[in-house]
C-alpha cells in the first residue's frame, strides 16, 4: 500500500502543484470569492421567501416585494465575476487593478446583446436580459474577462499611457494612465463584436454557451467527472494539499453556472435541472464535517474507540467539525499520509456522492435549489437550507450513517494498535 501511494504521489503531486500555482486559475477563485457576500445575501433572500411552509400566493407576494434582492445579486453573478477577473488578473502583474477591473467589464457588456427575443421570436432591442448576466453569460463572461484584462496589462506594461505632470492629484492621473489602454482594449472588443454580427449574423454569447458552455456544463454535471473530482480532492488532501482549492479552482465555474440554471428554475417554478451544482458538492461533502465529510469520524473517535489518543483527539476535532472544519482531524490523527486509513478516506465521499446522485435522480429526496448557503452552517441545517425541504437534512443523517459503517472498522484497527501501545509501554 504504502509503495503504491508513494508511486501515486510522485506522479500526480507535480501537476497538482502547478495547477495549485497557476496564475488563471487563482485569479478566477479570487474572481468567485469577491461575488460570494453579494450571491450570499441574494440566497438569504431567496430562502426567506421560500420557505416550505409559505403558501404558493405567499411566496408569490414575497417575490414581488423582495425579488430584486435575488435579481441584483445572484442574477447577475457574471458581472462581479467578469469585474473581479480583470480586478485580480491586473494586480498580479502589479498593474492597479479598478481600471482593469472595469475595463473587463465593460468589455463583457460590448459582446452581450442589448436585446430580448419575446415568446413569439420578436427581438425587443434596448433591453438586456437578465439570464445574458447571470448563468448564460457566464463562460463569455470570464472569456472576455481574461482576455481584456490581459490586452489591457500589456498596453500599460508597453508604456502606452499618457503620463500627467507632478502635482496632479493621483485620482486624476491614474485615470489618465488608464485611457489610452483602455480605449485600445474596449476597441479591438467592439470590432470583434462587429465582426461577429456583420459576417455570421450572430452573437459570441451564444456561439459560447452553444460550443462551449452547454457542453461542458453537461460533463460536469454528470456522476463520473463529479467522481473524478470528489477522488482528487480526497487524494490531494492525503497528502496534505488543500483539495478543495486546486480542484474548485477547475471546476467552480461549471459547478457556479448549474447553481444558478437550478436557481433560475426554481424561482419559475420548474423543474431543477441539475443535481451536481455546487451547492451539492458544498453541502454532501464539505457540510458534513469538513473535507472527506469526517463529522461522523470525530463522533467515533470521541465516543466510541478506546484509546486515550483517539478520544483526544476526537474531542478536540468536534467543536470546528461541527462548523466544517476538519484541519485538527486532518492533521492531528493525521490523516496525511497515513495508509492504515486511506481507503476510508478515499472510499466514503465516493460512496455518499453516488449515493445521493441516485436518490436525487430518483425522486426520493430533493435536489439543491442552487441557492449558496455558508459552507460554515451545520449539518442538517445546511441541508434544509439547501434543498428548501427537511428531507435534504435527512439524507444528510444517511450519509453520516453509511460513512460510519464504512470507517468504522478501520478505526478500530487504528484504535487496537493504539492500545497495544500503550500497553506495551506500560
Amino acid at each position: 500500500m504504502n509503495g503504491f501511494i508513494d508511486m501515486l504521489g510522485e506522479k500526480l503531486l507535480p501537476i497538482a502543484g502547478k495547477l495549485g500555482e497557476n496564475r488563471y486559475l487563482k485569479v478566477l477563485r479570487d474572481a468567485f470569492m469577491l461575488a460570494f457576500p453579494i450571491t450570499m445575501f441574494g440566497s438569504i433572500v431567496v430562502v426567506l421567501n421560500n420557505l416550505p411552509f409559505f403558501s404558493d400566493a405567499t411566496k408569490g407576494t414575497l417575490g414581488n416585494l423582495f425579488g430584486n434582492g435575488q435579481n441584483a445579486t445572484m442574477s447577475i453573478m457574471t458581472i462581479f465575476v467578469t469585474f473581479g477577473i480583470g480586478y485580480y488578473l491586473s494586480k498580479s502583474y502589479d498593474v492597479e487593478g479598478i481600471f482593469g477591473g472595469a475595463v473587463s467589464l465593460a468589455s463583457y457588456l460590448i459582446l452581450t446583446p442589448f436585446s430580448m427575443l419575446t415568446e413569439s421570436g420578436e427581438a425587443v432591442p434596448g433591453v438586456l436580459a437578465l439570464d445574458r448576466l447571470g448563468a448564460k453569460g457566464m463562460f463569455i463572461g470570464m472569456i472576455a474577462a481574461f482576455i481584456a484584462a490581459e490586452i489591457y496589462t500589456r498596453v500599460v506594461k508597453k508604456g502606452i499611457v499618457i503620463k500627467m505632470p507632478d502635482g496632479v492629484p493621483p485620482a486624476v492621473a491614474n485615470s489618465f494612465a488608464a485611457l489610452l489602454p483602455a480605449i485600445i482594449t474596449l476597441t479591438t472588443f467592439l470590432l470583434l463584436n462587429a465582426a461577429v454580427i456583420g459576417f455570421f449574423e450572430t452573437n459570441l454569447h451564444d456561439v459560447v454557451y452553444t460550443a462551449i458552455q452547454q457542453p461542458l456544463t453537461a460533463l460536469g454535471s454528470g456522476l463520473p467527472a463529479t467522481l473524478i473530482a470528489v477522488f482528487f480532492v480526497q487524494f490531494l488532501w492525503f497528502f496534505g494539499l488543500h483539495g478543495q482549492i486546486i480542484v474548485n479552482s477547475v471546476m467552480d465555474p461549471i459547478w457556479n453556472t448549474l447553481a444558478l440554471e437550478n436557481l433560475d428554475a426554481y424561482k419559475a417554478g420548474d423543474a431543477l435541472p441539475h443535481i451536481v451544482t455546487k451547492p451539492f458538492m458544498e453541502i454532501y461533502t464539505v457540510g458534513m464535517g469538513g473535507s472527506g465529510s469526517t463529522l461522523i469520524v470525530v463522533l467515533l473517535l470521541a465516543f466510541i474507540m478506546k484509546s486515550k489518543q483517539n478520544k483526544e483527539i476526537g474531542r478536540l476535532a468536534l467543536g470546528p467539525a461541527i462548523f466544517n472544519v476538519n484541519e485538527p482531524l486532518i492533521f492531528g490523527m493525521p490523516l496525511v499520509l497515513n495508509a492504515s486509513i486511506f481507503i476510508p478516506w478515499i472510499l466514503a465521499p465516493l460512496v455518499t456522492t453516488a449515493f445521493n446522485y441516485a436518490m436525487m435522480s430518483t425522486g426520493i429526496f430533493p435536489i439543491p435549489t442552487g441557492v449558496t448557503v455558508p459552507w460554515t452552517i451545520p449539518v442538517v441545517i445546511n441541508g434544509i437550507m439547501a434543498t428548501s425541504s427537511v428531507m435534504g437534512g435527512v439524507l444528510q443523517v444517511i450519509d453520516m450513517a453509511l460513512i460510519g459503517v464504512i470507517w468504522f472498522p478501520f478505526l478500530k484497527l487504528v484504535d487496537k494498535v493504539n492500545l497495544n501501545t500503550v500497553s506495551m509501554a506500560d
